[in-house]
């Protein structure tokens, strides 16, 4: 129970079905003294929504210390990732690796057979394979699978996701309907520990020490211009490049991030499109092919998904080939391979 709408709902949903329904937060970080190094994820403020549904809802709230475990294996991979020249996707990795890892094992401590949550998304048995298929929300323009591609098929066999056969105008006007206190609570941002979406002056404040300066250059190493450090630049950005012209006095791209000699490689957009990836780590939600699969491929969160094929390869890792070039495919996001609106599986992007 995140404290939002979408958490608090879904406990609401599953006491009215007459399940036994216990409410964990996750405290992410110290608050004892009032810190706001943080953004909004998880605040103290969300903390006591949260145990103001519960208590309205008549169910057991806990409030579980994650602050150890949130900075390794969220915050620090996304502060090495922006200064090893990557854009980062902490949601995925706070999905997988935190959210439903720990509490899955915190849930049976408490004797309970599932974890359930907000994420507009839903899970079905394969009667035939006996797997477990991850599905989009039923509400596309909430829909959160792109993020939950990594769960496990041990994972997804305790997954729930009450909200995810619902529009979010009901989930809301559900919310009213009861009386819950956060009804009509705004949503919080995609990356909720940074704050104001200063990612920059996080990660400078966090490893100073890996910030280092360097050229803006185009794609036949002319300089063009300074920077402050890789990490405040990604794939496909235009704007905050500093540069008062381009060689060709057309708009310029970020090609390539090279940390190594601290290069920030920029272009015309043209110079952005691809249509080959290789991506790690890959989760198969649905059986590995064993050849050519056709699939349609996301590469980020609002990307519209393009029709691609996509091969597995040795070590965990697959290559994809899309039909027709994509633009800005950037390293350290997922790509996620989808059959309609079921995952077929998904990795990251090398």
């Amino acid at each position: 129970m995140s404290g939002g709408v979408d958490s608090s709902v879904a406990a609401a949903l599953l006491v009215e079905q007459g399940h036994d329904v216990i409410g964990l937060s996750m405290q992410l970080y110290d608050q004892s003294e009032g810190q706001t190094s943080f953004g909004s994820c998880c605040s103290i403020d969300d903390l006591h929504d949260a145990r103001r549904v519960a208590a309205a809802i008549r169910i057991p709230h806990y409030i579980m210390n994650f602050e150890r475990q949130f900075n390794e294996q969220v915050v620090s991979n996304f502060v090495a990732e922006y200064t090893a020249g990557r854009t980062p996707l902490p949601c995925a990795r706070c999905n997988s690796d935190l959210k439903f890892a720990t509490l899955a094992e915190r849930a049976q401590g408490f004797g309970a057979d599932a974890v359930a949550t907000g994420h507009y998304a839903r899970v079905f048995r394969d009667g035939r394979t006996g797997r477990y298929l991850l599905r989009r929300g039923a509400d596309l323009s909430k829909d959160q699978a792109y993020f939950l591609f990594s769960l496990t098929q041990e994972q997804l066999a305790s997954a729930v996701f009450p909200v995810g056969d619902r529009p979010k105008e009901s989930v809301r006007d559900y919310a009213r309907a009861r009386n819950l206190p956060v009804a009509d609570k705004p949503d919080s941002q995609e990356i909720c520990f940074v704050p104001d979406n200063d990612y920059a002056s996080f990660i400078r404040h966090r490893a100073p020490e890996a910030i280092q300066p360097g050229a803006i250059v185009a794609q036949d190493g002319t300089v063009l211009g300074t920077h402050a450090g890789i990490h405040r630049f990604t794939i496909g950005q235009r704007k905050g490049l500093g540069l008062t012209s381009s060689p060709t006095h057309a708009p310029m791209y970020v090609l390539a991030l090279k940390p190594a000699d601290g290069h920030v490689v920029v272009g015309p957009k043209m110079a952005l499109e691809r249509t080959t990836l290789t991506a790690a780590q890959v989760n198969w939600v649905m059986a590995k092919p064993t050849g050519d699969r056709r699939i349609v491929a996301q590469i980020r969160h609002r990307h519209q998904a393009a029709p691609a094929t996509v091969r597995a390869l040795e070590g965990e890792r697959a290559e994809l080939v899309f039909d027709t070039p994509q633009v800005a495919i950037t390293p350290g996001q997922a790509a996620v391979f989808f059959d309609g609106d079921a995952v077929v599986g998904g990795g990251w992007i090398e």
